[in-house]
Formats: structure tokens, sequence, C-alpha cells
């Protein structure tokens, strides 16, 4: 066990560290603490001020920070699956309505990376009709997981999450690999 998944969150702790000390975790984190009515995730405020100093300052009390403290190491807790790429079930169901909206049932996932961001990598989805030559593929929910075999090993245990929150919705990636990740928590390196 790492020296990460020891280290609990706490309430003295800015967003910024907690991104940066759980950046495996980053994307689903940072989407918990937005959905909370924190909406300084990667903005100045997150670099300096604690999360209790954010949350009281919104006008949430103690029971709303322990509640999220709660959310927040629970998700640190969550085991990762090192071995395949999944998505959850809320992801799957989103991917296959999209799908059909676009008459594609049927067709896979590609996940990818590039070059991007101020950490070095960001997250790419893609439809596919179906496997390249150079691809792993993996089966989650009924729905298969494209891999180019050069990006696998950075992207083994990835899990893909649908959220919708005030500050948008979309797709989420957590990767246990990851081992920085910018403060907006979009980017990501290794």
């Amino acid at each position: 066990m790492t020296t990460q998944q020891k280290t609990k969150i706490h309430r003295h702790m800015t967003i910024e560290e907690i991104l940066s000390l759980f950046p495996f975790k980053a994307q689903r984190l940072a989407q918990e603490i937005t959905n909370a009515g924190l909406h300084c995730v990667g903005c100045s405020a997150a670099t300096w001020e604690t999360l209790e100093a954010g949350m009281l300052g919104h006008g949430m009390d103690n029971s709303a920070i322990e509640k999220l403290l709660g959310r927040l190491n629970a998700l640190l807790e969550e085991p990762v699956d090192a071995t395949t790429v999944n998505i959850t079930k809320r992801a799957a169901k989103k991917y296959l309505e999209i799908l059909e909206e676009e008459g594609k049932l049927g067709w896979g996932l590609r996940l990818e990376e590039k070059m991007a961001g101020c950490s070095g990598f960001e997250y790419v989805l893609d439809y596919a009709e179906k496997a390249l030559p150079d691809d792993t593929t993996f089966e989650s929910m009924g729905i298969q997981i494209y891999v180019n075999n050069g990006m696998l090993k950075r992207l083994l245990g990835s899990e893909i999450d649908f959220v919708d929150g005030l500050q948008g919705s979309g797709f989420k990636i957590s990767n246990p690999n990851v081992r920085s990740s910018c403060g907006c928590g979009t980017s990501h390196g290794y």
C-alpha cells in the first residue's frame, strides 16, 4: 500500500493538496467536491483555502463538511482492478444512449490519451466500430472497450464514469497509474 493510499483526506487540506496527493482518483474527487458546492476546483482559491474554509465560506456547516469527507475517503478506499479497463453502470447507460442517438448501436468505445494540458496527457474517448490490429479489447457492462497496446500499461486499471453536475456533464476517467494531475484535474502525468 502506498503512502497516498494510507493518507486520509481531512478538513485542513486544500483542494490542490487533495488532487495532488491522490492524482489516481483526481477526476472523481474533483467531481465530488464540485457536487458538494465548491466550484473553485482549478481556480486560485483552491491553492490556499482549506476544504473547511471553503465550505464554511459557502455557507455550509460542519455536518456538510463531515459528509463530504466521508464521500471523499470512501472514494479512496474503492478497490481497483489493475488488470482491466472498466466502465461504470451509469457511464455504460449514457454511452448506449449516445450510440442509439448516433445510429451506432453495437459499436465499442476507444480509450486513448493525447499529449495536452499542463500535466502532460489528457484522455480521449471515441466511438469505435471494431478493434484495430494493435488493440487489446476489454468488455465491461456489455460494451467493448479498445485500448492501443502502446498505451495499455498506462491505462490498465482505469475506470470510465459519467458525471452530471452543475459544472457540466461528461465522461471522467479514474486511473490508478497517474502520479500527478493539474489543479483542475483534467490533465495528468505518470
